[in-house]
């Protein structure tokens, strides 16, 4: 179990069986009553962020998550294929659980997956992937004053702006945090 006090950014909690990771909090003192706790949450397998606020003492059940290395192998029919590069155990994952991490997917690639209760609900992507362009418009003599950018399809679907000189056929580096261009590989 974990109070209100012990409450830190990151921390996974389980409220009426679902399972939130804690955004952000606020303890608040208003007037004679007493103390209460805003909370923000975001629902680890719906994906919605919601605001709470609880009384100051409140206990919550600690989910604890395991992580594993994982290697994503294909698709098909909307189930996404997982190999455990440990135990070669392969399993797929519903296209709900790992939505926002689609664009930055690539076969074979190597990345952690979370756990529940020996459920996958879903994928912590690296910091930076590397993605191939594939389509782009030609950049001309001339077309800005300044360093310019352009749009880029990416290999996944993904369209990001990307510098003037990048072209067709390019490694680039994506942050998958803010899903920015950061540099050609």
């Amino acid at each position: 179990m974990i109070e209100t006090g012990d409450l830190r950014r990151g921390v996974t909690i389980e409220i009426g069986g679902t399972l939130y990771q804690l955004l952000d909090f606020h303890h608040l003192k208003i007037g004679r009553g007493s103390a209460q706790v805003r909370m923000k949450l975001r629902d680890i397998k719906g994906g919605h962020t919601i605001e709470r606020t609880v009384q100051a003492g409140e206990r919550f059940t600690r989910a604890t998550l395991e992580t594993r290395s994982v290697q994503f192998l294909y698709t098909e029919d909307g189930l996404y294929h997982f190999m455990d590069t440990e135990s070669f155990e392969q399993f797929p994952v519903d296209r709900d659980q790992i939505e926002d991490s689609l664009p930055y997917l690539t076969e074979n690639m190597n990345l952690d997956m979370v756990f529940y209760q020996d459920a996958p609900i879903g994928v912590e992507l690296p910091t930076t992937v590397t993605l191939k362009i594939v389509e782009t418009p030609p950049a001309f003599k001339g077309d800005t004053a300044n360093a310019g950018t352009k749009p880029a399809t990416l290999e996944t679907g993904l369209v990001i702006t990307v510098p003037m000189f990048v072209e067709n056929g390019i490694a680039v580096v994506v942050d998958t945090r803010s899903g920015d261009y950061v540099e050609r590989a």
